[in-house]
């Protein structure tokens, strides 16, 4: 039976929604893949319409599929945001066939722009500052670009495990947003603490840097999927997180749930309201049928905010 109706499973507690919960979770994303979304019939079953849909580009994936699967999400009725890695992208030309064939066939204005996860770039570009200087989604006449956020650093980016270069980027993307027609705003790598994450986002707007922060938050997940993930993609000191519960025999089999760092984040939220974080955009590592029930249960309404509609 489908979820159409998008109501709080009921439990045996009949636990109430905790409302900054509720609100925090207002206006989620979710990220998929070509073959991750082949498994689901219909995603109108688990996402309210509206629901901002992130593809992800891994390198080998033909872009036909990857347009096949942003066509199915827009026509299922979902603004679809596709991943646009900088190091599998050869040269300008093909940057602009990607970008026509995302706009003709499935209507895409908006894209997160990245890096990628390869270490040699496959051709002229090398990080989405080069994408953006390229001038293509200006004259496609992209309406958002989102580019990546990283609360724990990145080593990819900082060898040395500091943030020189993280904030050198930022300051480069924050002064490219002021002169930009498209509205922008920073899509970070998941995390499991919410101590370095409001650090993070409060020594952004010290430094001036105001742009928005969609929260990137790993979906319920058995422990082992996770921290294969997390070393796998290079989340920092909130890591000790699933190491500690690693080490809790009585939580050793159980799923792993954000509720915590939901809980403290939107905690946070509710008593600074000018708080940096937007909205939380979620990484299924558990699979989306699962991520997307839990934020039913916990009240997430989904759809693109009205302060984010383009």
């Amino acid at each position: 039976m489908g979820l159409l109706n998008f109501r709080k499973k009921e439990t045996a507690a009949d636990a109430p929604v905790n409302g900054n919960v509720e609100a925090f979770l207002k206006g989620y994303s979710i990220e998929v893949m070509p073959r991750t979304a082949e498994k689901v019939e219909n995603f109108r079953d688990l996402l309210p319409k509206g629901t901002r849909v992130y593809i992800a580009h891994i390198e080998g994936t033909p872009i036909e599929d990857m347009v096949a699967t942003a066509k199915r999400l827009a026509d299922e009725g979902y603004p679809v945001m596709p991943h646009f890695p900088a190091r599998i992208i050869k040269d300008q030309a093909t940057l602009a066939d990607w970008i026509a064939r995302y706009q003709g066939e499935a209507g895409v204005d908006q894209a997160l722009l990245l890096a990628g996860g390869v270490a040699k770039p496959h051709g002229d570009f090398d990080s989405s500052m080069q994408l953006m200087e390229s001038g293509e989604f200006g004259k496609a006449g992209f309406k958002r670009l989102h580019v990546a956020g990283h609360p724990e650093g990145n080593r990819d980016i900082d060898p040395d495990g500091g943030t020189r270069n993280v904030e050198e980027a930022l300051r480069w993307k924050q002064k490219f947003a002021e002169t930009s027609d498209a509205k922008m705003a920073l899509a970070t790598q998941f995390s499991f603490d919410a101590h370095p994450v409001i650090n993070w986002a409060n020594a952004l707007k010290a430094e001036g840097i105001d742009l928005p922060v969609h929260i990137g938050i790993a979906g319920p997940a058995k422990l082992q999927t996770l921290i294969k993930f997390a070393i796998a993609c290079g989340v920092g000191p909130s890591l000790k997180v699933l190491q500690r519960r690693a080490m809790d025999v009585s939580k050793l089999l159980l799923p792993y749930e954000p509720d915590e760092i939901i809980k403290a984040l939107s905690d946070y939220k509710a008593e600074n309201p000018d708080f940096g974080i937007e909205q939380v955009h979620f990484f299924p590592l558990g699979g989306i049928k699962t991520n997307a029930q839990w934020a039913i249960d916990h009240g997430g309404a989904s759809g693109v905010p009205a302060n984010q509609q383009d």
